[in-house]
């Protein structure tokens, strides 16, 4: 009865959840009920199966607005009816044209124009809604004669007052205007709310006719829809049988390279085939495997993850580099008689290659075929709050303290109170439709028959939903993804071939997985920009486990994971990895199925394993599991239900109720955060993959770092990396650099790019010159040739980029403001710069060593030239170096460090820290900071601290605890006028008493790792 319903998928309209917009009407006596959301179907698949279950007739469709304004409402007579709307209106996003005022000539649609709208003939599937407070209207005789085209037109948008005023919020974020100057046509009215279905034809009781138009209406709508069709692309050949045999050769093609005659390897290869068969997923792997195929044809690295790494046949077909046997992976996370949908199959590769690989799959599978899943982006916290109060007009500085603090520690004016309150409301709101960050559908069907598809900046169309509606209505999605991480390893290759000449071949994982020197630095966590495994926690682990295999990698690589780590296995597993003759299982089903992990859970399999085998649950029971800790699990009922049915099976089998309650309590910490094994694997191949180099190609490597952008850490460590393995780094020179950074033999030459404040388009266009022309001559040389303001020379000349010339900056910038101090963009001519600059005698100007380090910092956000020791006022560098603190169990040593990366951890009695730092020889180490610590001792920012503290060895990993820290004041900057660096050095000479009971003076501006304010020099 209800033909125009909007729900919050209505994006910045709509107040009402979908399941409660179905529950409120079913609770009213409604019997059929349409959701019109503005522009888009996100929510007609979980619309229809809400109102299924509360057997209301469900009727589905759009309300096409333009700039806001109301054109005509779309309900679909069928499944075809969706189509074609989804049609119209993809055609209109792609285009940016503005819809129509009438509607196109739909065949399967019905069409309501809002009552005074409708053109004056109407189609035969066109009809005029009318609202109650609209009836006194027909008074004419021209509408009367329209009766037979009137249907009740009662839109749903709120519940009550309070949600009204929550709509006219809304509609000023998206209007980005003030509740006081929301205008009257961009709200609905009042009105807009759902009344028990009595009610409102109880409104119409005086024109039957249009009562009776209304239930036509209804009977001839009948969309009905099937949630249980697989939709992806059926084959990749003709047909399934075609399939199997090309996926039958291409899996011998592979056993034959890999396992040669091994008769286990077969067996396993003959058993995924006929699965693989049964359920239908041939075509899922070889267009996978196609996918692969092409990015091999370009040359590009991948690597291949999650659960559809279990397979032997995704190793055969070289989608995955992980052998099951070898690390005996769980066939049935991979496949099961219960799960109905494909493994996953997570692919990444190098963030400069992934659009490449986009194209392919959109061009080679049709665009009408191919789409992103969307993603609903929800109001979240501190958005609210700002959104919120700007509708009320507070100034930044109170939106920012709301944004920033939390609740009780807001004003309590009435103002803030409405905003909380109403703030609170659109939690969990849909605020934007945003694109999948890497799943991708190729679907049999034009995707259009299903969605109407956006087309976002990033250049590739979207579906208006999410993953999980996608899998609902039998789309699997294929997970296409970019990391820097390879980046990192594609990058090193490639230079080391132009450096060296030497071609390494990273895909035989033969040369890196468990090769011996790699094993040295893993065990004692030497893995800076290596990835996955560079993290402190990761290093950490590494160092507690003596991590010196593949196996033990591969097991490391999952207990990081917050599943283990909160379920307090992590602590356990290294107790028992480094003591495995002194613990006990908890029940001999952990001793037969864990026996690898020493009984620990680590492994989405192992959860899977322990339910099955020690709970005795069923294999459906399973696969909820496995859902849930994958993240993709809905139904908390269903798994709800699993909760319940392993504790009656644990009861059944005489399991004591208290270790059933602990063994279950680690399950659920699973939920959404643990790996796979494979998925495991697969990371800890790419590990060992960037570790090989590193270690062997260090250089190579650090610069491939770099230009991919760093990982874990800032540029600046991943410099200090390099120049520990003896690197020689400059400063960016306008004739050695490029864009990136650049490697010549040893010598490293920063990139253009790390230049703060030089324009992008500037850097490249200095590089493409001189390709071109060859190199720069002079400064002079230079302005000829490069079109630049005088800002953009001066930061060249601080970084000192035209060394080459011998002349100092202070020359440099007295020549640069004579050429361009009657520059103007269009009166500048050749003739103009090549007359030669006038020399003037300029009188020695003493420049102090220090003051190219303070440049480097403000240009680059790091010293280049010297040690930020060197730049401290003391001398003094700590009584304890990290080479030493293992012998320093239990003692409290001070020591000198240079801040690289902290962690806030909250706890139960506040914040507390986990820092990383170097000292003054390079060398890494970690700390803790208690709260109780940071109270009197925290941190002020980047830059030296003076440390004192208790060290702990924990399973061969020092850490110090810290009870005191002052940050360490850098001398005066010398470039400025009233500053005497000289002094400041002097002092040095004299032996300092450096006391923890002095605190550090506050921050200096120029200070490493801090913002840094643009100064004019004098």
């Amino acid at each position: 009865m209800y033909l125009n319903s909007h729900s919050y998928h209505s994006l910045r309209y709509g107040t009402i959840p979908l399941d409660e917009l179905v529950e409120l009407a079913a609770q009213s006596g409604v019997t059929a009920m349409a959701l019109t959301d503005i522009n888009t179907v996100t929510g007609i698949y979980d619309f229809v199966k809400y109102c299924n279950a509360k057997n209301i007739k469900p009727l589905v469709g759009m309300e096409f607005r333009c700039d806001g304004k109301l054109r005509y409402i779309g309900i679909a007579k069928n499944q075809k009816g969706i189509a074609e709307m989804n049609r119209f209106l993809t055609s209109h996003n792609f285009d940016g044209t503005p819809l129509p005022l009438a509607a196109p000539s739909f065949g399967d649609t019905f069409v309501i124009y809002p009552f005074g709208a409708a053109p004056q003939k109407l189609a035969k599937n066109e009809f005029v809604g009318i609202r109650e407070d609209q009836l006194l209207q027909l008074f004419s005789r021209e509408k009367k004669s329209q009766m037979g085209r009137y249907v009740i037109l009662q839109p749903v948008t709120v519940r009550n007052d309070e949600e009204h005023f929550l709509h006219k919020i809304l509609r000023c974020i998206d209007n980005n205007t003030l509740l006081s100057k929301l205008a009257p046509e961009d709200h609905c009215l009042r009105s807009e709310v759902l009344h028990p279905q009595g009610r409102l034809l109880e409104k119409f009781r005086d024109y039957p006719e249009i009562i009776a138009n209304t239930f036509r209406f209804i009977e001839h709508c009948d969309f009905q829809f099937s949630f249980d069709v697989p939709r992806n692309r059926k084959y990749y050949t003709n047909d399934k049988a075609s399939d199997m045999r090309l996926l039958t050769t291409l899996a011998y093609q592979g056993l034959e390279r890999l396992y040669g005659k091994d008769a286990e390897a077969r067996l396993r290869v003959e058993k995924e085939l006929r699965v693989i068969d049964e359920l239908g997923f041939s075509g899922y792997f070889l267009i996978t495997w196609d996918i692969v195929r092409y990015s091999n044809s370009m040359g590009f690295l991948h690597i291949g993850r999650g659960s559809g790494a279990n397979s032997i046949i995704s190793y055969c077909l070289g989608i995955t580099a992980i052998c099951p046997i070898e690390l005996d992976l769980y066939f049935e996370r991979f496949l099961n008689e219960s799960r109905k949908t494909p493994p996953d199959f997570d692919i990444d590769w190098s963030w400069k290659e992934r659009d490449v690989i986009l194209e392919y799959i959109f061009n080679r599978y049709g665009r009408e075929h191919v789409a992103f899943c969307g993603t609903n982006v929800e109001f979240k916290y501190r958005s609210i709050f700002r959104e919120v109060g700007k509708v009320f007009g507070l100034p930044k500085e109170e939106l920012d303290q709301l944004a920033k603090n939390p609740m009780d520690m807001h004003d309590g004016n009435e103002v803030v109170r409405k905003v909380q309150h109403y703030g609170l409301m659109l939690e969990k709101y849909p605020n934007q439709r945003s694109m999948h960050a890497c799943g991708i559908i190729i679907s049999e069907e034009p995707i259009t028959n299903f969605s109407t598809l956006e087309m976002p900046p990033k250049g590739f169309p979207i579906v208006q939903f999410d993953m999980h509606v996608a899998e609902d209505i039998g789309f699997d999605k294929f997970d296409i993804l970019s990391q820097r991480g390879i980046g990192h390893i594609d990058d090193s290759v490639k230079l080391i071939q132009k450096n060296r000449g030497i071609r390494v071949d990273i895909r035989d994982n033969s040369i890196s997985k468990d090769e011996k020197s790699a094993n040295e630095y893993l065990q004692i966590g030497r893995t800076i920009g290596c990835f996955y495994i560079e993290s402190p926690a990761m290093r950490g682990l590494l160092r507690r486990l003596k991590c010196d295999n593949y196996k033990t990698l591969v097991a490391a690589s999952s207990i990081i994971r917050p599943g283990v780590a909160q379920s307090g296995m992590m602590r356990e597993y290294i107790f028992r990895h480094n003591n495995p003759d002194r613990f006990e299982y908890f029940h001999d089903v952990f001793r037969e199925q864990l026996g690898e992990t020493y009984g620990i859970m680590v492994y989405q399999e192992d959860v899977i394993k322990i339910a099955l085998h020690y709970g005795g649950l069923t294999a459906a029971d399973g696969d909820i599991l496995r859902r849930a800790m994958s993240g993709k699990g809905r139904s908390k009922a269903a798994l709800q239900k699993v909760r319940d049915d392993f504790f009656i099976s644990c009861a059944r089998k005489g399991h004591p109720q208290e270790l059933s309650m602990e063994i279950y309590r680690q399950i659920e910490s699973f939920a959404g955060y643990s790996f796979c094994k494979a998925h495991s694997a697969s990371y800890a191949v790419e590990s060992y993959q960037s570790l090989y180099l590193k270690v062997h190609y260090p250089i190579e490597f650090m610069v491939a770092v770099i230009n991919n952008q760093g990982g874990f850490y800032r540029t600046e460590v991943y410099v200090h990396e390099a120049r520990m393995s003896g690197a020689t780094i400059h400063n960016p020179c306008v004739n050695r650099s490029e864009y990136e950074t650049t490697l010549y033999g040893t010598d490293v030459f920063l990139g253009l790019m790390h230049l703060e404040g030089l324009e992008t388009r500037l850097a490249q266009s200095i590089i493409a010159e001189r390709m071109a022309g060859g190199n720069y001559l002079s400064l002079e040389d230079f302005i000829n040739r490069i079109p630049i303001g005088i800002e953009s020379v001066q930061i060249l000349i601080f970084i000192g980029a035209f060394r080459f010339t011998g002349k100092s900056k202070n020359e440099l910038l007295v020549a640069a403001r004579l050429i361009l101090v009657n520059y103007r963009p269009e009166n500048r001519t050749l003739s103009l710069l090549n007359e030669p600059v006038k020399e003037y005698a300029l009188p020695k100007l003493e420049r102090s060593p220090f003051e190219d380090a303070f440049d480097e910092i403000e240009l680059l956000s790091f010293p280049v030239s010297c040690s930020p020791f060197d730049l401290l006022v003391t001398k003094f560098r700590g009584n304890t170096m990290v080479s030493g603190l293992l012998q320093n169990h239990k003692k409290t040593v001070r020591m000198l460090a240079y801040l690289i990366s902290r962690k806030h951890v909250p706890t139960k009695k506040g914040v507390m820290y986990f820092g990383t730092w170097i000292d003054a020889n390079g060398d890494y180490f970690d700390t803790a900071h208690f709260p109780d610590s940071l109270k009197n001792y925290p941190f002020q920012g980047g830059g030296c601290y003076l440390l004192l503290g208790t060290v702990e060895v924990d399973f061969h990993f020092p850490t110090i605890t810290i009870h005191k820290m002052a940050k360490m004041p850098f001398i005066p900057d010398p470039r400025y006028a009233n500053s005497d660096a000289k002094q400041y050095k002097a002092q040095q000479n004299i032996r300092e008493d450096v006391s923890m009971t002095h605190r550090a003076p506050y921050p200096q501006e120029h200070e490493i790792g801090l913002p840094r304010h643009k100064m004019n020099k004098t």
